[in-house]
């Protein structure tokens, strides 16, 4: 049961939908703890007074269901028959994708009075086509990613609240290691157990959940692209300037067919599309976007030991993912001249701009970055994260250290 205290803001979030008439969604990448995530809701249910007898959990990825994946009538009667409908109840249905015609069994379920369902998957296409169809207006995604450095930092019960600890080496164990829940349990097994565990869930995702589902015959063209991204983080790319490289290295892969691979790794949750926004003319760009990694130590893999992507990058992706914790809508600040890494809308609407740098070492540093930001000719909030200990405001930009922000301490 270790880790299991770490997602309070995710049960906060399905508390927030309980017994409200919506679906609730749970997606992210296979293993950032969203079956854990419904256990310890469930949990919480029961704590509060449900009855085990209103609840129904079923992991369709478990092999004694299988014979109900091709059988939607006896799943249906399976789930009624073991709950007590006169109250409440609460049918949490994980990795759905894997039942044929699932969308029907959902929204079979959702119309039954006093049934309250929860559903997840490893894959954006969950929400695509016929579900997102069926149900629409009726449901409400959470997305999940893998620990943030709070958690990670809870998860290896480390007391936070002192004050010498050395951030910068817990910050390289969390980038290089792993962010995903069991990934951090298995540190005490040593490295090479958390590589061999990344490794099996990157190939389960690359086989079950993209290969076999969209049959990719030219797999080495699909593992090049991926190693491709993984080693350019936080750097603008093209499906034609992939292609381009790919070509030079002799393998011949056309744009549309890089760009329906990028697609399947975004919908996979293996990377996430920032897209570029025109500062000036405040509208979405349609070219050139930024692709982040859901966990850095994923680098390990797709990359290999020399793991090519600077540590700016690496911080520069870690702070990307923490925004999208928060609630934001992300994207990549542009003009003629000017980048500004990330422009954020705010749950409640609201902007604000970050510029991220590992360390501001010289006056040249420092004018590179504050610079980006303060030719942004508005009044929202401008934030320069670095590792730096002493941070120093400038033209009502506020340069903080990035790990008190990451770890929300104030001063």
């Amino acid at each position: 049961m270790r880790n299991y205290t770490n997602r309070k803001d995710y049960i906060s979030k399905l508390l927030a939908y309980k017994d409200k008439d919506l679906i609730k969604v749970v997606s992210g990448l296979r293993r950032s703890g969203k079956s854990t995530l419904f256990e310890l809701y469930r949990q919480t249910l029961l704590q509060m007074g449900v009855r085990a007898e209103q609840i129904v959990f079923l992991n369709f990825e478990d092999f004694e269901l299988r014979k109900f994946l091709n059988d939607l009538d006896a799943l249906y009667a399976y789930v009624i028959g073991q709950l007590d409908l006169s109250k409440p109840c609460y049918v949490f249905l994980d990795e759905v994708q894997n039942v044929n015609e699932f969308e029907r069994l959902v929204d079979g379920l959702f119309v039954k009075p006093n049934i309250d369902v929860y559903i997840t998957g490893s894959n954006a296409f969950l929400l695509s086509g016929e579900l997102a169809t069926l149900l629409s207006g009726r449901y409400i995604e959470i997305s999940i990613l893998p620990f943030s450095f709070k958690e990670y930092l809870t998860a290896r019960n480390i007391d936070t609240s002192n004050k010498y600890l050395n951030y910068e080496a817990l910050f390289f164990d969390y980038a290089n290691e792993t962010s995903l829940p069991k990934g951090v349990d298995l540190r005490e097994s040593g490295f090479d157990k958390i590589y061999e565990y990344l490794e099996a869930i990157y190939n389960t995702i690359v086989e079950k959940d993209i290969t076999q589902r969209h049959q990719i015959n030219d797999k080495r063209a699909f593992g090049n692209i991926t190693k491709f991204v993984a080693s350019n983080i936080g750097s603008p790319l093209s499906p034609g300037n992939i292609a381009k490289t790919l070509k030079q290295d002799g393998q011949s892969t056309h744009n549309t067919t890089v760009e329906k691979y990028l697609e399947y790794l975004v919908a996979s949750f293996v990377i996430y599309k920032v897209n570029r926004f025109d500062l000036k003319g405040k509208k979405q760009l349609a070219t050139q976007e930024k692709y982040y990694l859901v966990d850095t130590g994923l680098l390990n893999v797709l990359v290999g030991k020399e793991r090519a992507t600077d540590r700016g990058h690496i911080l520069e992706n870690i702070v990307y993912l923490e925004l999208l914790r928060r609630g934001n809508k992300i994207w990549t600040g542009t003009t003629r001249n000017n980048e500004v890494d990330f422009v954020c809308k705010t749950p409640t609407g609201n902007i604000s701009y970050y510029q991220v740098a590992w360390q501001i070492n010289n006056e040249s540093t420092a004018e590179r970055e504050f610079k980006a930001l303060e030719k942004i000719n508005d009044n929202y909030p401008k934030y320069l994260l670095t590792t730096d200990s002493f941070t120093q405001n400038r033209n009502g930009i506020k340069h903080l250290n990035v790990f008190d922000w990451l770890l929300e301490i104030t001063a």
